[in-house]
């Protein structure tokens, strides 16, 4: 009997080089959706992020004949997992990147990890242990360091109401991981994600109508355009396959850790890429969030 813990060399590989394909795809992420909502309304690319990724979703899932859920409890899962991972999540995650810098983001994002394992706790029936919740005390020191810096240090760019809306992201992802994850393991990878993705976009679609009017679509760029191409196709569609597939078969605590990388990667393109530093505060975030997770990480082992 296979499962997440009884896995063979060659299995184990790829179900982390899926996760790390998704951490690096997401971490990649808050630096793309920056130059998107420079050049198209923030809310307006959350939505866009959905409806474009649906559109080769449906007749992809039509034409595989992937199922959808048999029962009521696997239609609440997939409904919870649309609605966290494709509509609320991009909504919140579009408008947090434009009033904040991509610096805090990346950080803000390292708190994924502790409400995934927070969540999958809570539907488990199985409250963490004192490792854990130390770590993710340290880790909430770290965030509330980062957000409230700006009150005695200089942050640039830095903004409350967009750290609190990224924060609000984090949790509705993590939300929707779960009830993905645990559909997954029924339905297949493939189906969560198109049909989940079907559901999140005609959602959206009506909205996309009545917003489509705040933005000057001729003075977006080709650089406006691959980053609402990059999110729809990468963040959206094939990073969500490749993170259900690999938390389906790796379980939440193991896999879960594999988001530790992420906010590396995503501080890393913000320094790297968009120019931004490394302030004190934000320095001291960094390495309080950082070791928290790990701390908790150990604690869900």
């Amino acid at each position: 009997m296979n499962g997440p813990g009884a896995q063979n060399p060659a299995s184990t590989i790829a179900t982390l080089g899926a996760a790390g394909f998704a951490v690096v795809a997401w971490g990649i992420t808050p630096a793309v959706t920056k130059l998107a909502v420079g050049e198209i309304d923030a809310l307006t690319v959350g939505i866009l992020r959905t409806v474009l990724a649906m559109a080769p979703g449906i007749p992809l899932a039509l034409a595989l004949r992937l199922p959808l859920p048999s029962d009521r409890r696997d239609w609440c899962l997939l409904m919870i997992s649309a609605a966290c991972g494709f509509v609320g999540f991009p909504l919140l995650f579009g408008i947090g990147v434009e009033l904040t810098t991509t610096a805090h983001v990346a950080l803000i994002m390292v708190a994924l990890p502790l409400f995934t394992g927070l969540f999958g706790a809570i539907v488990e029936r199985r409250w963490p242990g004192p490792l854990w919740r130390q770590g993710a005390f340290l880790a909430l020191t770290g965030e509330v360091v980062l957000v409230g810096a700006r009150f005695g240090f200089d942050e640039p760019g830095a903004n409350l109401e967009g750290d609190l809306l990224t924060l609000a992201s984090c949790m509705t992802a993590a939300g929707g991981y779960i009830a993905g994850s645990r559909l997954s393991t029924r339905t297949g990878t493939w189906s969560t994600t198109l049909w989940g993705l079907s559901l999140g976009g005609l959602v959206l679609l009506p909205l996309l109508a009545i917003r489509v009017g705040a933005t000057d679509w001729n003075a977006v760029t080709v650089v406006g355009w691959s980053a609402v191409a990059y999110l729809a196709l990468f963040s959206t569609m094939l990073a969500y396959v490749g993170w259900y597939w690999a938390l389906a078969r790796g379980g939440t605590a193991r896999i879960g850790a594999i988001q530790f990388a992420q906010p590396l990667v995503a501080l890393a393109v913000a320094v790297a890429v968009m120019g931004e530093t490394i302030t004190l505060p934000l320095g001291f975030s960094a390495v309080a969030i950082l070791a928290g997770v790990a701390i908790a990480q150990r604690g869900r082992n």
